[in-house]
């Protein structure tokens, strides 16, 4: 079909976005969340005033900001750093009250344990509260790597040829909209299915390793 090759290179920049996006936001969701439990100021701060700002802003204007205006402050990127950027910013401050929450959710007796065995509020997050506290994150994580995957959508106002961006302009080229976007349609969901599949799989795998500690 002659669609599909046009197609398949959208949806290869698709997924470069949404896999570079993901990891991302991943380590800015770790970073602000435990910033944002930290007793320090000037951590809890910059991670609050972070997550605010892209929780509580639409992520097509930021994309605008990042593209359009910060060259105006001599800051200038290529469109796909913008889009990656702001993919993983957005994602990452909704990530960052997923781990906020999950971590506040471990038994306040494993902080009161790595006290007592001499370890850091630092190291007995990073040693022994993150770890149990990843296991109930996965699920809230994936739902938010599912939609970084469908807002990478929006980066076609930055001029990025991406799936969708490809989708309309062949669209334009062929009248032939039912049978793009259907394409369209089972291609987003594959790749979705792909992102719930590897969740599941990471969430199966925490699983039996705990129910291993808890049965030794």
């Amino acid at each position: 079909m002659d669609l599909i090759p046009a197609l398949l290179r959208g949806l290869g920049i698709t997924v470069l976005l949404a896999a570079a996006g993901i990891v991302l936001a991943t380590i800015l969701a770790v970073l602000a969340g435990s910033a944002k439990l930290s007793r320090a100021w000037f951590l809890q701060g910059p991670a609050i005033a972070y997550i605010e700002v892209f929780r509580g802003t639409s992520a097509l204007i930021q994309l605008f900001w990042f593209y359009f205006v910060l060259p105006l402050f001599g800051i200038e990127m290529h469109a796909v750093v913008a889009g990656i950027l702001v993919l993983g910013l957005n994602a990452g401050a909704y990530g960052a009250e997923v781990v906020r929450g999950a971590v506040q959710a471990v038994p306040r007796g494993q902080w009161d344990a790595a006290t007592a065995l001499g370890f850091s509020r630092g190291a007995a997050l990073r040693r022994i509260v993150l770890p149990q506290a990843t296991l109930s994150m996965i699920p809230a994580m994936g739902n938010i790597y599912i939609e970084l995957l469908k807002n990478t959508a929006l980066v076609s106002l930055i001029t990025i040829s991406e799936l969708t961006f490809t989708a309309q302009t062949l669209r334009a080229d062929t009248l032939r909209t039912t049978e793009i976007f259907l394409i369209v349609l089972v291609m987003y969901f594959i790749v979705a299915q792909g992102i719930a599949s590897g969740m599941r799989a990471l969430e199966r795998r925490l699983s039996l390793g705990r129910d291993v500690v808890v049965r030794t």
